[in-house]
């Protein structure tokens, strides 16, 4: 467990960064660990969270925070570190260790390095006293007085911290190195004479005199701009040392250069390189495309001493394109390009760091007897030997940023290049890396790969084959490579062939394996490298029958916390086994996919996610139509889900329900098939309200799936249910003597299983077919027993609902005066945060009962109002009804118009 204030407030934990929640608790906790085990008053703690006038809640806004994040800390068993959010009275103190604190460790690191008698060691220190900041202090906290006084002093620290690093480097002779440090951050703080004077001597004694002139003069003018002063006793001092081109005292350039030029010199001729060293394996075969890639990258490598940072998911050709890139970019780098395959997602381990520095060593001539035995000292000298050079280097497969750092070169005209399967964001932190992601091909760069490695003219000669040959390999180079592969090994073979066997989704993986390489052991190898819950969550992964996820779903899969669910979506985001398809969601690509469900997983993962998509629908139904009773019970055996997705209103429901549609619907088709018909037909009736809102969107098919598995379930009720919904979407498609038979049967089934709301709810549907049968008296006798039935069980939704349609069949008998008072019933009943769709009905049937009954003013007025909300709303059914309705009184082209647009967006399904 570590606590972070130099960046981001946060509290790391092995499962992930814990959600901490809003500003005003973020603050909360920064405040308490800036003081840590001291008792901190809660009058201070207001001060830090409100720099006005605090709210007179403010004391309880504290607890109910204190609260919240003692909760938080007791769930991720905090007790073990030794952590505890204790109350002292009128205050709160958290105890615990001061070495979970970061900047605690980097106070204690800055010490240490004061102390060191080697100035090697303490740049060590230093280096990683900073590598702690992973941004400006106290980030994301409410910017109270108190609070930014106390940023601003850990900014000063890591100032000072910077100073001596740059310090450290000039003592050791990498002036270039302390330059690059100092350049940075005097950039940042142009007025701070001490880093500006640091910089101006850094320069001279990398023998860049012409830049240390240049960038006192950019300072002395800034002052005078700015503060109308003229530079201190420090940078005139400094500038006078560049001005005349001596070194002080202190400058120890010589020396170091003198060393560098003995290790040189002690080596045997045949071991000083003759010409610029070349360790780039060779250019890659077959290599097409990655055009904004590459020249992304190019831009990456601008700049000074940049390292680049290419990041993708395994077999998406990282390696390629920087290998590509460094042979199409050798004039870049006259002195010489080195490259080195980390290992760092191979069965044959990793190289020792030591072992690559001496390569490197080697390669720039140093004599094998002078390479230094550690790795510090190695680095050191390899910075050393670089710094006046332009080289380019480049780690392969790297897979840590520790990995990386001590590989770095010196020089400010050097490009690093990194490639990796994870984002590496320490790598960013520390040392600025500018990433560089990569994502599969594209369907033309994925066939103009395959006609590279095949010919053209057998590409060509099957297009519509190989770009479906492209889709089933997910535009991955190295299944693109492995298929092509197979292909010019079996030059009889076609391309649509080849397609037609990986479109069997159990053989696709075997199929794009070859030998020692494949896609199955490139994810396997990336799968060896995640943390164990990642990789247990992974697993689960490949058991969704959907195609996306948010924490709550894979918590269901994986049977863990959402918490935990979160921080293992992040580590696999992070090792690029998924990509965010939205803020909250992520989505596996098809290949990844079929690799995860053949991993083991516990065989309770699919009916979790199931009965987790049955509590999220049944809430959200709630918040859609929240007068309405629930449609079905919860099954037998149901898995609670840890945590249910609340729905603050109904469009918040609406919503997910547009977005988990697709989702909804694969985990019926799951359940059907594994012959979980309790689940199968509870995730279809979970979908009514969309059902509802987008009658015409197709739902038959589903809706016959769950009736065969209710009656599979032999459940009276849920056929019921589910007969009534078939019978009213097969009416609105006008496929009325289709659901006849089913709305006849439904309310009888209802009775059968004593759901009166059922009954009544079937009865109106069954009334919709009569009506358009022509049997109004029957349609409306049957609303006036559903309404009965709503008033023994208090149900008004239904009620209304009853009354609305008994208005419907009233207004198609020419009932006028009966529609206006059964619509203005119907409207006494309606809550005052009733969905639009509601409203509208109600408002344009009492408009054509006006209408009707010759007050034609009152009526358009009230179907003008329908039709505007039903607009507003997004309800396009309600649009074209109360629109036709207007049509038939008026003939205003604007209404012709606005209907026409809702038909087509209905149509669309816009």
């Amino acid at each position: 467990m570590e606590f972070r204030l130099l960046g981001s407030v946060s509290v790391a934990t092995e499962a992930g960064d814990l959600p901490l929640g809003p500003v005003k608790r973020r603050s909360l906790l920064a405040a308490l660990l800036l003081r840590p085990n001291v008792p901190v008053p809660v009058d201070q703690l207001t001060a830090a969270l409100w720099d006005d006038e605090p709210p007179l809640r403010a004391r309880s806004v504290i607890q109910g925070h204190v609260s919240h994040l003692r909760t938080l800390l007791e769930t991720t068993d905090a007790r073990m570190y030794g952590v505890q959010l204790a109350t002292e009275g009128a205050a709160y103190a958290l105890r615990m260790p001061e070495t979970l604190l970061d900047a605690h460790r980097f106070e204690e690191l800055v010490t240490l390095a004061r102390g060191q008698r080697s100035a090697g060691d303490a740049v060590v220190m230093h280096q990683e006293a900073l590598a702690l900041w992973q941004g400006p202090a106290l980030t994301g906290v409410y910017p109270s007085p108190p609070l930014q006084a106390a940023a601003h002093a850990l900014e000063e620290l890591r100032l000072a911290a910077v100073e001596q690093l740059a310090l450290g480097y000039g003592k050791l002779g990498e002036h270039a190195r302390a330059a690059t440090v100092l350049r940075a951050e005097a950039s940042a703080h142009p007025l701070r004479e001490s880093l500006s004077a640091a910089l101006v001597t850094a320069l001279r004694r990398a023998g860049r005199r012409s830049e240390a002139l240049d960038w006192f003069h950019r300072t002395r003018r800034l002052l005078a701009d700015e503060l109308g002063v003229d530079p201190g006793r420090e940078l005139a001092e400094a500038y006078a040392l560049a001005l005349r081109g001596q070194h002080d005292d202190d400058d120890e350039d010589a020396a170091q250069r003198e060393t560098a030029e003995t290790v040189l010199s002690a080596a045997p001729a045949s071991a000083v390189s003759a010409g610029p060293v070349d360790l780039l394996p060779r250019a890659p075969r077959g290599f097409h495309g990655r055009a904004a890639e590459l020249a992304a990258l190019s831009r990456a490598a601008s700049g000074e001493a940049p390292v680049c940072l290419v990041t993708g998911p395994a077999g998406v050709g990282k390696s390629a394109l920087v290998v590509h890139w460094a042979h199409h970019e050798r004039e870049r780098f006259p002195d010489g390009r080195l490259h080195v395959d980390l290992r760092g997602f191979s069965e044959t381990g990793e190289p020792e760091l030591l072992d690559v520095l001496r390569e490197f060593l080697l390669a720039l001539g140093v004599a094998p007897r002078r390479i230094p035995e550690t790795v510090n000292s190695a680095a050191a000298l390899f910075r050393t030997l670089t710094a006046e050079r332009r080289i380019l280097v480049v780690l392969d497969n790297v897979r840590a940023s520790e990995q990386a750092r001590p590989l770095l070169p010196g020089g400010a005209d050097c490009v690093t290049v990194v490639t990796s399967r994870h984002r590496l964001r320490g790598l960013i932190a520390s040392d600025a890396a500018r990433p560089v992601p990569l994502d599969v091909l594209g369907e033309e760069d994925s066939t103009a790969l395959l006609a590279a490695v095949l010919g053209p003219e057998r590409v060509h000669v099957e297009p519509i084959a190989a770009r479906r040959l492209a889709r089933l390999c997910d535009g991955l180079p190295l299944a693109l490579r492995v298929a092509a592969a197979r292909l010019a090994d079996q030059p009889h073979w076609t391309l649509a062939a080849m397609a037609d066997e990986l479109s069997d989704a159990t053989r696709r993986l075997g199929l794009l394996d070859a030998e020692d390489t494949g896609v199955r052991a490139a994810l396997q190898l990336s799968l060896d490298r995640l943390p164990p819950g990642a990789a247990h969550h992974f697993a689960h992964l490949g058991r969704h029958p959907g195609t996306h996820v948010d924490r709550r779903t894979a918590a269901a899969l994986a049977g863990t916390t959402p918490v935990a669910a979160e921080a293992a979506l992040d580590q696999l985001a992070a090792a690029h086994l998924l990509t965010h398809s939205a803020p909250g969601r992520w989505t596996l690509h098809d290949l990844v996919r079929l690799y995860a469900r053949g991993l083991d997983a516990d065989p309770d993962a699919l009916p979790r996610v199931l009965d987790h998509y049955i509590a999220t629908g049944l809430a959200a139904a709630q918040a859609a139509e929240q007068d309405g009773e629930p449609c079905f019970g919860l099954p037998e055996g149901f898995h609670m889900p840890v945590e249910v997705r609340e729905f603050a209103d109904r469009d918040t429901a609406m919503c997910w329900y547009a977005a988990e549609r697709e989702d909804v619907i694969l985990a019926a088709g799951a359940a059907d098939a594994a012959g979980l018909h309790d689940r199968t037909w509870r995730l279809v009736l979970a979908l009514w309200p969309l059902m509802v809102w987008r009658v015409l969107d197709g739902w038959t098919p589903l809706l016959y799936t769950a009736l065969a598995a209710a009656r599979a379930d032999d459940d009276r009720h849920a056929q019921s249910r589910v007969l009534a919904l078939l019978g009213w979407v097969l009416t609105e498609e006008g496929r009325t003597a289709e659901a006849l038979p089913h709305l006849e049967a439904a309310p009888k089934l209802a009775a059968q299983a004593g759901d009166p709301s059922g009954e009544a709810t079937a009865l109106i549907n069954l009334s919709l077919a009569q009506a358009a049968l022509g049997d109004l008296d029957e349609a409306a006798e049957g609303c006036l027993r559903a309404v009965d039935l709503s008033r023994t069980t208090g149900e008004r939704h239904t009620e209304r609902l009853a009354l609305y349609h008994l208005t419907r069949h009233q207004l198609d008998a020419g009932q006028w005066q009966s529609a206006l008072a059964t619509a203005t019933a119907a409207s006494a009943l309606q809550p005052p945060d009733a969905p639009a769709s509601a409203r509208v009905l109600l408002l344009a049937a009492a408009g054509e009962a006006l209408v009707g009954l010759g007050d034609e003013i009152e009526g358009i007025r009230c179907l003008d109002e329908a039709a505007r909300e039903a607009e507003a709303a997004g309800y396009d059914d309600g649009a074209v009804r109360a629109l036709g309705a207007l049509l038939k009184v008026s003939d205003d082209e604007g209404y012709r118009m606005r209907r026409d647009a809702a038909r087509a967006r209905l149509a669309t399904g816009a």
